[in-house]
């Protein structure tokens, strides 16, 4: 690995800015034929540059981008037989397509699940401009699983700080509420 540090496509060349009232798109796995269609109605919420070991990355990045659209905002268009959950215990069901392996789209079935009714997409996957840009970096330490030397890491924090977003080592602060809120009210400490 040289000594740039790559942190994804679509973040190391400049992002680009969300179009006000963006509609959607459609997302499309590698294939050269027959791919995998999926179509997104309205924005992507939370997208994030993410370090963790489990989310898709294009060859050569450091870090996935994936961000959440509402379930009912999801559908599987075309050569929806060509897809496969890759770890049917994870928390995330992620639908990868059989021939290229690009993850389509992660889904939540556990109705108790803080994030359940969102589907993990990742926004590169569409040809469609106006998706809302990675607004920070989620689970930074795990690239290190990944094989990112530990030495490297203060200037992968700088990179991804220079791009604007700021990393955190779990979720940003708002997603973290959330789940606290989640569990809180599932737990009785907190009324509606």
């Amino acid at each position: 690995m040289s000594d740039a540090i790559r942190i994804h496509p679509s973040i190391d060349g400049g992002m680009r800015p969300a179009k006000p009232d963006f509609a959607g798109g459609t997302l499309s796995c590698s294939c050269a034929s027959a791919p995998v269609t999926v179509e997104i109605k309205g924005q992507v919420a939370h997208n994030h540059a993410c370090g963790c070991t489990k989310c898709w990355k294009p060859d050569g990045a450091m870090f996935s981008v994936v961000g959440v659209v509402p379930r009912d905002g999801l559908r599987v268009g075309a050569n929806a037989a060509k897809l496969y959950v890759v770890d049917e215990g994870a928390a995330i069901q992620r639908h990868a397509c059989k021939d290229c392996g690009v993850h389509m789209y992660g889904r939540i079935e556990n109705k108790d699940h803080p994030f359940y009714g969102l589907d993990f997409i990742h926004t590169e996957l569409s040809k469609d401009e106006g998706w809302a840009p990675p607004a920070f970096a989620a689970f930074v330490s795990s690239v290190i699983e990944s094989g990112v030397r530990p030495d490297r890491m203060e200037s992968v924090r700088r990179t991804l700080k220079d791009a604007g977003l700021a990393p955190y080592d779990c979720l940003s602060p708002p997603l973290m509420d959330a789940i606290a809120t989640h569990v809180a009210k599932k737990s009785g400490v907190l009324t509606p």
